[in-house]
């Protein structure tokens, strides 16, 4: 190698002056030798000047000399040009190579650079996980921007729930210089998304508050939408979907998506620790040895967590799946049926809890079956199934009479709607159902026929049974780490 090409290119570089240090750089090595230090510096003018491909030609030189090591920044390097190039699955290779590398100082930039490579070719599970790493990564001084990263992967993965929980602390993390208004306004659409309309308002209030963020079309629509919806919620409580998912044991807080054991601390550091901008140089090296020790130790824990993670999502997947199947949502049949009549004797939107799929005229007649006014309902009888269901009731007049009505429901994504209803006459033969002892709907005169039939001493042997166990697959889960910030491409390690 020729040192005086070398130091007269190293000393361009420091100067700024990119194309004086590639010019002394190209006379520093004889053609077919192998020098790591002088392809580094050469693929860190070519990133400079926009010329990616060569860059990373220059890299992959360097990293031909093993004498040379820095595996960990010359493969980031590389993955980063590559990904810069528009060559991701190249990218994304290089990469998971310097993941290896355990000397590599701050690993946090080889995951970040991962999470967008993963990113361009529309993997969003993986790039969350590479997120969640940068977040997590205790050398990573800013795992705010990580976490934001993160919170938009859920939002592609239909995760709202685990992307306000990304959110929120990266916000814990963001310091009070940073500008937040723009992760408020994401903030916000992922409350809208969870239908969590009056949380959505304060997010989006908080993101516009001091005048200098402009909310996107987007986000102006979903705020709209979050403040009508806000003003329909009487005395506080929960929303459907809220409901919903706190039965299924699901987005109740219960757990922080990235420290599902709850103990938080040991895998994400505390967002008022500032000792690593105080710390001598001494203590840095100190502290990185203590960090590999400590990394070593968590890849074992992290796998733990993981298959916990994944058994929590496979048991809420299962609960909400069996109930599905079953002909459960919410509001539950019964509720639906009350609210019709209710609605009804009030004057109010019976429409709104009829199905879509109805022309007018069977709306207009649904209308007119149903009775002017009522003092109350009784439900006799529930008839249940996946995507249909009849309930048998009786509503007291306010004449002081009784009516019976068979009302057929379809299912309407977690909750039913109104399919049609007819009044039961015992001139037609009707008999009004009641409820057995399985919780679904029989004759009265059957139910007391079978009470009748049972004798001392006989005993009657029934066959059991069993309904399949419906498991819906759940996607799965990463774990969360809260927001994960994208590198800039055509950055690189000196």
């Amino acid at each position: 190698m020729n040192q005086q090409a070398f130091e007269a290119g190293k000393a361009a570089y420091r100067q700024g002056d990119v194309r004086g240090a590639m010019e002394a750089l190209s006379q520093a090595k004889q053609p077919g030798e192998v020098s790591g230090s002088v392809d580094h510096l050469l693929g860190n003018c070519l990133m400079k000047l926009g010329r990616y491909a060569e860059a990373a030609a220059c890299y992959g030189d360097a990293l031909q000399d093993a004498s040379y090591g820095n595996t960990g920044a010359l493969a980031c390097n590389r993955g980063r040009a590559l990904l810069a190039a528009g060559k991701p699955q190249e990218a994304i290779a290089s990469l998971t190579m310097a993941t290896k590398d355990t000397s590599y100082p701050t690993p946090y930039k080889v995951q970040i650079a991962l999470g967008n490579a993963y990113l361009k070719i529309g993997d969003a599970r993986n790039a969350g996980v590479a997120f969640r790493n940068a977040a997590i990564d205790e050398s990573n001084p800013d795992p705010s921007s990580a976490l934001c990263s993160l919170g938009s992967c859920f939002m592609q993965m239909g995760r709202p729930v685990d992307a306000v929980e990304a959110y929120r602390t990266a916000l814990d993390f963001s310091t009070p210089q940073a500008d937040q208004n723009a992760i408020y306004a994401d903030l916000g659409l992922a409350y809208v998304a969870a239908n969590r309309m009056s949380e959505a308002v304060d997010a989006f209030a908080h993101a516009t508050a001091d005048g200098t963020y402009m909310l996107s079309s987007e986000a102006n629509v979903a705020y709209e939408a979050a403040q009508r919806a806000a003003t329909h919620v009487k005395g506080g409580n929960p929303s459907e979907t809220d409901q919903f998912l706190a039965a299924a044991g699901y987005g109740t807080g219960s757990y922080d998506p990235l420290d599902p054991l709850g103990e938080s601390g040991e895998f994400m550091p505390s967002p008022e620790d500032t000792g690593f901008f105080s710390v001598t140089e001494k203590e840095l090296v100190e502290q990185d040895k203590r960090n590999r020790r400590m990394r070593r130790k968590h890849r074992h824990t992290g796998r733990k967590i993981f298959i916990f993670l994944l058994l929590l999502l496979l048991i809420a997947g299962g609960v909400c799946g069996y109930g599905y199947y079953s002909g459960y949502g919410w509001p539950m049949q019964e509720s639906v049926v009350e609210q019709l009549f209710t609605e009804k004797s009030s004057g109010g939107d019976v429409e709104a809890l009829l199905d879509g799929s109805l022309t007018a005229e069977a709306k207009q007649q649904i209308k007119n079956v149903l009775p002017s006014s009522t003092t109350s309902v009784k439900v006799t009888g529930v008839d249940r199934s996946m995507s249909e269901s009849t309930v048998f009731c009786t509503a007291t007049l306010q004449a002081d009479g009784e009516q019976s009505y068979e009302i057929h429901l379809l299912r309407d994504g977690i909750s039913w709607k109104v399919a049609s209803v007819a009044a039961v006459y015992p001139s037609q033969g009707g008999v009004t159902p009641v409820l057995g002892a399985d919780g679904t709907a029989v004759d009265a005169e059957s139910e007391e026929a079978v009470e009748g039939e049972a004798t001392e001493g006989e005993a009657t042997a029934g066959e059991e049974a069993t309904e399949g166990e419906a498991v819906e697959e759940t996607t799965e889960g990463e774990e969360a780490t809260e927001d994960g910030s994208t590198t800039e491409e055509g950055t690189v390690e000196e």
